[in-house]
């Protein structure tokens, strides 16, 4: 089992025909992935790697090849139109990698958003893994632009703000020989798709996820509400990890949700949360995997 993608999954690409959209759709092709479709208005009928077809719109990219997720590597002043259109084509999910939309495009894609079915992941996020059954993990589902080759299929769920962390929770289980169900980079933008505790949520219910890892960082309440719910409801080992705890007040540090301001968002706060919750606290980003393997040991 795992969430939200599998080695079933169908993708299509929004920008395939760019450089960084191009290099990714080679790294999730070699993994494994099922990438049905690009999208490059004005290339359509031309092919990416003389085998995935290109299509004008996601909606003729969906009708002709039954694509349910997407990956979105579209400059930042076109992906809200980008995201919008894979909401108009009716896919279960849009892993939206681009850095810097405006705030303002990101408000309005979340109240166009409200009521349909699909499922946004970022913006300015790593994406999402789903490690393969084999033995060198091919045959899993990679969006985005995690590393393919530091993942191990297995029964630990990730869930991160920040990219690198992710990769580094991920390498530290594989290399202790604990795989992983899925892996979540949700971004670290201040208006995103998916929350912390959506994805939660989805790891509580998926019966392999035997623990999760919870990579925070401060800004925002996300970690606090996730914890909260966590406390409350969820069964399975939890360890986290909050970064930013030298930051300033007042000052954006890395990512664009990652502010701390009137004295909410603190990582102090965040990590007391975790405690209250009974999730056990990573002390640096080194002994993240440690932390939870000892709990579920």
């Amino acid at each position: 089992m795992s969430i939200l993608v599998t080695a079933h999954t169908k993708l299509l690409v929004q920008g395939i025909t760019g450089s960084f959209g191009a290099r990714h759709t080679q790294l999730s092709l070699a993994y494994g992935t099922q990438v049905v479709a690009g999208v490059t208005p004005g290339k359509g009928g031309q092919k990416f790697e003389k085998a995935v077809p290109i299509f004008d719109t996601v909606a003729e990219a969906v009708r002709q090849t039954g694509a349910t997720a997407s990956a979105i590597f579209v400059p930042p002043a076109f992906a809200a139109d980008a995201i919008l259109e894979g909401v108009d084509a009716g896919l279960d999910l849009a892993v939206c990698i681009t850095e810097g939309i405006p705030v303002n495009d990101m408000v309005k894609v979340k109240r166009a958003m409200e009521g349909k079915k699909t499922r946004l992941i970022g913006p300015n996020c790593p994406g999402i893994v789903t490690p393969g059954e084999g033995p060198d993990s091919h045959g899993g589902c990679r969006i985005g632009i995690a590393p393919g080759y530091i993942h191990k299929k297995g029964n630990v769920g990730v869930v991160s703000r920040s990219g690198t962390l992710t990769y580094e929770a991920v390498w530290q289980l594989t290399c202790r020989g604990a795989g992983q169900s899925t892996c979540v980079g949700i971004g670290g933008d201040p208006v995103n798709g998916t929350s912390h505790l959506d994805v939660i949520k989805m790891f509580s219910d998926d019966p392999e996820t035997h623990g999760i890892i919870m990579i925070g960082e401060i800004g925002g309440s996300a970690e606090e509400e996730a914890a909260e719910w966590i406390k409350q409801h969820c069964e399975k080992p939890v360890a986290g990890f909050i970064a930013g705890a030298t930051a300033p007040p007042g000052r954006r540090m890395g990512h664009a949700g990652a502010i701390v301001s009137g004295g909410k968002g603190t990582a102090a706060a965040k990590i007391a949360a975790f405690k209250e919750a009974g999730i056990a606290v990573a002390p640096t980003p080194s002994e993240m995997a440690d932390t939870l393997l000892k709990i579920m040991r």
